[in-house]
Protein backbone atom coordinates (compact mmCIF):
# COMPACT_ATOMS: atom_id res chain seq x y z
CA UNK A 1 0.00 0.00 0.00
CA UNK A 2 1.48 3.36 -0.99
CA UNK A 3 1.60 6.27 1.35
CA UNK A 4 -2.15 8.55 1.71
CA UNK A 5 -1.34 11.88 -0.27
CA UNK A 6 -0.62 13.16 -3.98
CA UNK A 7 2.49 15.54 -3.33
CA UNK A 8 6.31 14.99 -3.99
CA UNK A 9 7.25 14.08 -1.00
CA UNK A 10 4.67 10.86 -1.78
CA UNK A 11 6.19 10.07 -5.03
CA UNK A 12 9.39 10.24 -3.57
CA UNK A 13 7.97 7.88 -0.91
CA UNK A 14 6.57 5.65 -3.12
CA UNK A 15 9.56 5.20 -5.23
CA UNK A 16 11.76 3.67 -2.43
CA UNK A 17 10.22 0.65 -2.14
CA UNK A 18 11.11 0.13 -6.78
CA UNK A 19 14.74 1.51 -5.88
CA UNK A 20 14.80 -1.24 -3.15
CA UNK A 21 13.68 -4.20 -5.40
CA UNK A 22 15.80 -2.78 -8.82
CA UNK A 23 18.72 -1.89 -6.66
CA UNK A 24 19.33 -5.31 -4.84
CA UNK A 25 18.02 -7.67 -7.94
CA UNK A 26 21.46 -8.66 -8.79
CA UNK A 27 21.96 -9.93 -4.70
CA UNK A 28 18.59 -10.93 -4.18
CA UNK A 29 18.94 -13.82 -7.41
CA UNK A 30 22.60 -14.87 -5.39
CA UNK A 31 21.01 -14.91 -1.99
CA UNK A 32 18.43 -17.91 -3.87
CA UNK A 33 21.05 -19.45 -6.16
CA UNK A 34 22.88 -19.99 -2.99
CA UNK A 35 20.32 -21.01 -0.94
CA UNK A 36 18.36 -22.88 -3.59
CA UNK A 37 15.15 -24.23 -0.98
CA UNK A 38 13.06 -24.58 -3.74
CA UNK A 39 15.40 -27.58 -4.95
CA UNK A 40 13.18 -30.65 -5.37
CA UNK A 41 15.73 -33.04 -4.08
CA UNK A 42 16.47 -30.89 -0.67
CA UNK A 43 16.94 -33.27 2.04
CA UNK A 44 16.77 -33.19 5.83
CA UNK A 45 20.56 -32.52 6.31
CA UNK A 46 20.83 -29.61 4.15
CA UNK A 47 17.91 -28.43 5.55
CA UNK A 48 19.26 -28.43 8.60
CA UNK A 49 22.48 -26.63 7.52
CA UNK A 50 20.65 -23.76 5.85
CA UNK A 51 18.99 -23.00 9.14
CA UNK A 52 21.62 -23.06 11.25
CA UNK A 53 23.48 -20.33 8.99
CA UNK A 54 19.89 -18.50 9.26
CA UNK A 55 20.02 -18.66 12.51
CA UNK A 56 23.52 -17.27 13.34
CA UNK A 57 22.71 -14.43 10.55
CA UNK A 58 19.39 -13.19 12.05
CA UNK A 59 21.36 -13.30 15.28
CA UNK A 60 24.21 -11.18 14.43
CA UNK A 61 21.32 -8.87 12.32
CA UNK A 62 18.97 -8.72 15.56
CA UNK A 63 21.88 -7.47 17.41
CA UNK A 64 22.60 -4.64 15.29
CA UNK A 65 18.86 -3.25 15.32
CA UNK A 66 18.60 -4.06 18.84
CA UNK A 67 21.39 -1.59 19.01
CA UNK A 68 19.64 0.78 16.18
CA UNK A 69 16.34 0.49 18.16
CA UNK A 70 17.80 1.68 21.55
CA UNK A 71 18.65 4.80 20.27
CA UNK A 72 15.93 5.11 17.79
CA UNK A 73 12.93 4.29 19.93
CA UNK A 74 10.37 5.93 18.21
CA UNK A 75 11.44 4.89 14.86
CA UNK A 76 11.56 0.82 16.32
CA UNK A 77 8.50 1.57 17.26
CA UNK A 78 6.94 2.98 13.86
CA UNK A 79 8.51 -0.04 12.34
CA UNK A 80 7.05 -2.69 15.13
CA UNK A 81 11.05 -4.14 15.48
CA UNK A 82 10.20 -6.69 18.37
CA UNK A 83 7.32 -8.04 16.60
CA UNK A 84 10.00 -8.95 13.47
CA UNK A 85 12.54 -10.68 15.51
CA UNK A 86 12.29 -14.57 14.02
CA UNK A 87 16.14 -15.84 15.35
CA UNK A 88 14.28 -17.76 18.50
CA UNK A 89 11.88 -19.53 15.12
CA UNK A 90 15.06 -20.88 13.41
CA UNK A 91 16.12 -22.46 16.48
CA UNK A 92 12.82 -23.59 16.84
CA UNK A 93 12.95 -25.06 13.48
CA UNK A 94 16.15 -26.67 14.44
CA UNK A 95 15.11 -28.24 16.93
CA UNK A 96 12.11 -29.46 15.35
CA UNK A 97 14.55 -31.12 13.02
CA UNK A 98 16.52 -33.13 16.17
CA UNK A 99 19.31 -29.99 16.26
CA UNK A 100 21.10 -27.33 18.06
CA UNK A 101 22.14 -23.90 16.47
CA UNK A 102 25.56 -23.31 16.93
CA UNK A 103 27.02 -20.47 18.25
CA UNK A 104 28.52 -19.46 14.91
CA UNK A 105 27.55 -16.56 13.59
CA UNK A 106 29.14 -13.08 11.12
CA UNK A 107 29.96 -10.24 11.66
CA UNK A 108 27.89 -7.38 10.33
CA UNK A 109 28.75 -3.43 9.96
CA UNK A 110 26.89 -1.41 12.49
CA UNK A 111 23.88 0.30 11.94
CA UNK A 112 24.17 4.11 12.20
CA UNK A 113 21.07 5.33 11.74
CA UNK A 114 17.27 4.36 10.81
CA UNK A 115 17.88 4.34 6.82
CA UNK A 116 20.66 1.68 7.13
CA UNK A 117 18.50 -0.22 9.63
CA UNK A 118 15.14 0.07 7.37
CA UNK A 119 18.02 -1.08 4.65
CA UNK A 120 18.57 -4.45 6.44
CA UNK A 121 15.17 -4.89 7.67
CA UNK A 122 14.00 -4.90 4.00
CA UNK A 123 15.78 -7.65 3.18
CA UNK A 124 14.47 -9.61 6.50
CA UNK A 125 11.33 -8.81 6.18
CA UNK A 126 11.08 -9.73 2.22
CA UNK A 127 12.31 -12.86 2.50
CA UNK A 128 8.70 -13.68 4.56
CA UNK A 129 7.09 -13.21 1.59
CA UNK A 130 8.79 -16.08 -0.50
CA UNK A 131 8.78 -17.73 2.42
CA UNK A 132 4.91 -18.47 2.27
CA UNK A 133 6.34 -20.29 -1.44
CA UNK A 134 9.45 -21.79 0.50
CA UNK A 135 6.85 -23.51 3.12
CA UNK A 136 4.77 -25.34 0.33
CA UNK A 137 7.65 -26.63 -0.92
CA UNK A 138 8.94 -27.98 2.01
CA UNK A 139 5.40 -29.49 3.16
CA UNK A 140 5.54 -31.93 -0.40
CA UNK A 141 8.94 -33.07 0.51
CA UNK A 142 8.79 -36.39 1.32
CA UNK A 143 11.85 -36.03 3.74
CA UNK A 144 10.11 -33.49 5.62
CA UNK A 145 6.34 -35.06 5.84
CA UNK A 146 7.31 -35.21 10.17
CA UNK A 147 8.34 -31.70 10.78
CA UNK A 148 6.74 -28.26 10.20
CA UNK A 149 9.12 -25.58 9.68
CA UNK A 150 7.86 -22.54 10.76
CA UNK A 151 10.60 -19.63 10.63
CA UNK A 152 10.42 -18.98 6.79
CA UNK A 153 6.85 -17.39 7.33
CA UNK A 154 6.94 -16.47 10.86
CA UNK A 155 3.67 -14.08 10.48
CA UNK A 156 0.78 -16.85 8.69
CA UNK A 157 -2.12 -15.05 7.59
CA UNK A 158 -0.73 -11.73 8.77
CA UNK A 159 2.36 -12.15 6.11
CA UNK A 160 0.78 -9.23 3.90
CA UNK A 161 -0.60 -7.00 6.76
CA UNK A 162 3.20 -7.18 8.38
CA UNK A 163 5.07 -6.29 5.14
CA UNK A 164 2.55 -3.92 4.27
CA UNK A 165 2.89 -2.08 7.27
CA UNK A 166 6.95 -2.19 6.76
CA UNK A 167 6.16 -0.71 3.00
CA UNK A 168 4.14 2.71 4.94
CA UNK A 169 7.15 3.21 7.60
CA UNK A 170 10.09 2.92 5.05
CA UNK A 171 7.61 5.44 2.45
CA UNK A 172 6.97 7.87 5.46
CA UNK A 173 10.05 7.92 6.46
CA UNK A 174 11.99 8.72 3.08
CA UNK A 175 8.87 11.26 2.41
CA UNK A 176 10.15 12.91 6.31
CA UNK A 177 13.40 13.00 4.91
CA UNK A 178 15.14 9.87 5.07
CA UNK A 179 18.19 9.02 2.55
CA UNK A 180 16.79 5.84 -0.07
CA UNK A 181 19.95 5.55 -1.60
CA UNK A 182 21.45 5.02 2.16
CA UNK A 183 19.21 2.56 2.45
CA UNK A 184 19.56 0.33 -1.00
CA UNK A 185 23.28 0.34 0.20
CA UNK A 186 22.65 -1.08 2.77
CA UNK A 187 19.82 -3.68 1.55
CA UNK A 188 22.56 -4.59 -0.76
CA UNK A 189 25.28 -5.23 2.19
CA UNK A 190 22.79 -7.12 3.90
CA UNK A 191 21.50 -9.92 0.57
CA UNK A 192 25.63 -9.69 -0.04
CA UNK A 193 26.69 -10.76 4.20
CA UNK A 194 23.87 -13.15 4.01
CA UNK A 195 24.79 -15.02 0.32
CA UNK A 196 28.51 -15.15 1.18
CA UNK A 197 27.52 -16.66 5.06
CA UNK A 198 25.20 -19.46 3.63
CA UNK A 199 28.01 -20.46 1.15
CA UNK A 200 29.08 -23.32 2.49
CA UNK A 201 25.59 -24.89 2.16
CA UNK A 202 25.17 -24.02 -1.12
CA UNK A 203 24.26 -26.89 -3.67
CA UNK A 204 27.61 -28.51 -5.24
CA UNK A 205 26.77 -26.91 -8.78
CA UNK A 206 26.16 -23.04 -7.71
CA UNK A 207 28.87 -22.95 -4.47
CA UNK A 208 31.61 -20.84 -5.57
CA UNK A 209 34.92 -19.91 -3.80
Amino acid sequence: MAAGGTGVGDRRGDDVLRRLRLGTASEHQDVERTLDLLDAGLDRDRLTAILDRMHGFWVAAEAGLDRWAAGSVADARAVDWPRRRRAASFAADLHALGSAPSAAVPELPPLDGTDEALGRLYVLEGSTLGGVFIDRHLAALPALADVRVAAFSPYGEHTGSMWAAFRRVTREHVTAGGDAAVMVDAARATFAALAAWCRPVAPALSATA
